[in-house]
């Protein structure tokens, strides 16, 4: 069997992209290689690895937990079952992070519930001077995230930490956050790449704003005087999200629209009026 009568077959179970991404990462080579290798004949050695993973992905395994990578902001991550896939409309988030620090020295940034590290990786490359923490409470997640940053050359601090509760008085000129915000009951929790995803970086009480509750709640105290909160939350969350946020005293609160028109983040400011 050749490589085209392989790809083929594929692609009448899974999505053609899907085909090839599974086809580049078993054979060593990139997609427009595929093309160049079509006609090759696959060893024995080959055909079991392929059809291993096209089993996989049949079965509804995500494509970059098959390969262990993701690219996001220009990075290529690795991934694995114990941290979130990332997604391209929370690069919205690294677009507001990134317009509200370019103008500061040294930014103090803080990303929480970092997962594969993501979000404090991208900003740290387009920002080098940033100063950047990144907190989780998962260890299997904090590894995957140190091995990111170590091999991108990225220096970020990893904390362990559930949510603020380690971090002790500290400042940050920006906290962002892309936390669980899905309803628990949620049917799409059983669907696609969501059924091997960790529940507990998707999935936060019924109205899925318990995660949210807790930063808007919380993360205040610890911004700066003119430092923003900006979160990631559900296609319908934005105007709930907006109103804790008032309620913890941010100001010029508002929301942004991904690409694909959905309102994904909103963030406020601290004033420092408006403390305690």
């Amino acid at each position: 069997m050749s490589l085209d009568d392989w790809l083929r077959g594929a692609r009448a179970r899974i999505d053609v992209r899907d085909a090839q991404v599974l086809a580049a990462h078993a054979l060593g080579c990139d997609r427009a290689g595929l093309i160049a290798r079509g006609r090759d004949m696959l060893d024995a050695t080959q055909r079991v690895v392929l059809d291993a993973l096209l089993v996989r992905r049949v079965a509804g395994e995500p494509v970059a937990y098959l390969v262990g990578r993701r690219e996001f902001y220009g990075l290529e991550l690795a991934v694995g079952p114990g941290v979130l896939i990332p997604r391209p409309e929370t690069e919205l988030l690294v677009d507001q992070a990134l317009a509200r620090i370019g103008g500061l020295a040294e930014p103090r940034v803080l990303d929480l519930g970092t997962g594969s590290g993501a979000v404090a990786l991208a900003i740290k490359a387009r920002c080098p001077a940033a100063r950047v923490s990144a907190v989780d409470v998962s260890a299997p997640a904090l590894a995957i995230a140190r091995e990111n940053a170590c091999r991108l050359g990225l220096e970020v601090t990893f904390i362990a930490s559930n949510w603020l509760k380690a971090l002790g008085p500290r400042e940050f000129d920006c906290i962002v956050s892309n936390p669980p915000y899905i309803r628990s009951d949620d049917t799409h929790l059983q669907q696609g790449d969501l059924r091997f995803e960790p529940r507990s970086a998707l999935a936060s009480g019924e109205d899925g704003l318990d995660a949210l509750r807790e930063l808007c709640g919380t993360a205040p105290a610890c911004l700066a005087d003119g430092g923003w909160l900006l979160c990631e939350h559900g296609y319908d969350q934005a105007a709930s999200v907006r109103a804790l946020m008032r309620c913890a005293g941010l100001a010029d609160v508002g929301s942004w629209r991904d690409i694909a028109g959905i309102e994904r983040a909103s963030g406020g400011v601290m004033d420092a009026g408006n403390r305690d």
